[in-house]
């Protein structure tokens, strides 16, 4: 009999809690042990029961899962979970936490706790976790949104993916922004290294050795980075770097993709764009730097090079991020952006919908 990682944790969870009766921890133990490969004779004997008994759980387990470690004993009659408790739990694991609670997401245990003190409904936490398994509900995970209530949103989007998908002949468009803050962090002992069965090990707590923000251009056709690390964020350090950005695009028109940061828009900025008239600036929507493709070059920068990094030093990070800047342009390949405007559009007004139906029920 085999189990699959998340099966083994469940079951160890179940015969290590106090909260399961001493025959449904026997049950668990039955099955865990014998995916450990022990034999059915020496389960019967450790456990105390027949041999009969240890296939039956076994193969209730492979026809019901848990559901089928918790039903009554060989005879009786199995109780039936009313519809209507299935559906309240369903709506209150969608709902936040009441007040006067303490908490600020559900837990099964704690659920199941609250269904008993305020309504008088007794499930196992066990039966709260099957229903979010079978539901796909996932109150312990939390995530980030925001909707931009930026008045020009269709009008911007439209005008930065007309870029993407079908820019002007002849043009270079260039993705630009900053990366500000990035943390020189060390660790306070020396990095483990991947060993043999074991991951790469670094100690939890780190040393601050300073900041720096990255300016960077991607060259939307090309795949291409431009990066320069400075020590401060501002109007004229801003207008230093997209004059080197667009440096190499001599004679041909360029278009911008920025957001709208207060330094992208300074006199300086615009009294040099009107000496420059083959530069155009085309502002992403309020709240959305994400439709930028340079965040998302960002984020494999994060991921790849600086997240698990250790620098002693803001100069190593430094060094770091133009290593990578260097190895990327070796091999530099555009993104490929494949999301009309419509179509992003279309999924942003069924967003707005669905965030204002689920706040509404929320309230309720």
């Amino acid at each position: 009999m085999e189990l699959s990682m998340e099966q083994a944790a469940e079951l160890r969870e179940l015969v290590c809690s106090r909260d399961v009766p001493a025959d449904i921890a026997t049950r668990g133990r039955i099955v865990l042990w014998s995916a450990e490969g022990r034999r059915r004779k020496d389960i019967a004997e450790l456990l105390g029961v027949s041999l009969p008994t240890v296939d039956r759980w076994k193969r209730r387990y492979a026809e019901h899962g848990l559901a089928g470690l918790e039903s009554d004993r060989p005879g009786g009659a199995r109780e039936q979970v009313p519809v209507r408790v299935r559906a309240r739990v369903i709506a209150l694991t969608r709902m936040t936490p009441p007040d006067g609670t303490g908490l600020s997401h559900w837990s099964t245990r704690e659920l199941a706790k609250y269904l008993k003190r305020t309504e008088g409904i007794t499930v196992s936490w066990h039966y709260i976790a099957r229903i979010w398994r079978e539901e796909n509900l996932k109150p312990h995970r939390s995530g980030t949104f925001k909707i931009s209530k930026d008045p020009a949103f269709a009008q911007k989007v439209a005008d930065v993916i007309g870029l993407y998908l079908d820019p002007p002949g002849g043009a270079v468009v260039l993705s630009i922004d900053e990366k500000t803050q990035v943390q020189a962090l060390d660790r306070t002992q020396p990095v483990l290294p991947v060993a043999f069965a074991a991951t790469e090990k670094r100690t939890h707590d780190y040393v601050r050795h300073g900041t720096t923000n990255l300016f960077a251009a991607l060259d939307v056709g090309t795949g291409e980075v431009i990066g320069e690390c400075k020590p401060n964020r501002n109007g004229a350090t801003f207008l230093a770097f997209l004059k080197k950005a667009v440096k190499p695009h001599a004679g041909k028109e360029v278009h911008v993709v920025l957001d709208n940061l207060s330094t992208h828009t300074t006199p300086e900025v615009k009294a040099w764009l009107s000496k420059n008239p083959h530069i155009h600036f085309h502002f992403t929507p309020v709240g959305s730097s994400w439709l930028n493709q340079i965040e998302i070059w960002f984020g494999i920068l994060t991921r790849q090079s600086i997240r698990r990094g250790t620098f002693s030093s803001v100069n190593v990070l430094v060094k770091q991020i133009r290593d990578y800047i260097s190895s990327w342009n070796q091999e530099a390949k555009p993104f490929t952006w494949t999301a009309t405007a419509d179509e992003v559009l279309a999924k942003v007004r069924l967003v707005q919908t669905n965030v204002k139906k689920l706040v509404n029920n929320n309230s309720k």
